[in-house]
């Protein structure tokens, strides 16, 4: 995991606007999200079963995260890399994967080695300045 220090820790914005423009560009909501924080994800780079993303993290300060209208706040961003199994499961899961990779499975490696931190330092950072300049946000 690469933390990267961008002027988007501490801006807020309205959730729903965030959402609809981040979904725009590729970006999506964890699945892991609860009513009070959660985290947008956006693709790198992405080859076999190893994709490197760029997260942004938020936590919610006034309203529930089902709620369009609730007010966010960005935590520090950071880049991240998982590794997944790319292939058939052999086991009652087998039609899941029958395109060679299930969404569903546990990364085999959530927090890989990002190899050349630097370039993705300064990926993740661009990424991070156009999320800047795209959406809504307040002081």
């Amino acid at each position: 995991m690469i933390k990267l220090q961008t002027p988007l820790e501490g801006k807020k914005a309205v959730f729903g606007q965030v959402e609809q423009t981040l979904r725009k560009h590729g970006y999506v909501l964890c699945g892991n999200w609860e009513y009070d924080k959660g985290k947008f994800d956006g693709v790198l780079w992405r080859e076999g079963g190893e994709t490197i993303y760029i997260r942004l993290p938020f936590t919610v300060i006034e309203g529930h995260l089902d709620s369009p209208d609730a007010f966010i706040q960005f935590r520090t961003p950071y880049v991240i890399k998982h590794v997944v199994h790319v292939g058939l499961d052999r086991d009652e899961n087998s039609l899941l994967a029958a395109t060679g990779f299930s969404q569903f499975q546990e990364p085999l490696d959530r927090d890989g080695n990002i190899r050349h931190e630097q370039q993705w330092e300064d990926i993740g950072m661009r990424a991070v300045q156009f999320v800047l300049n795209e959406i809504p946000l307040h002081a």
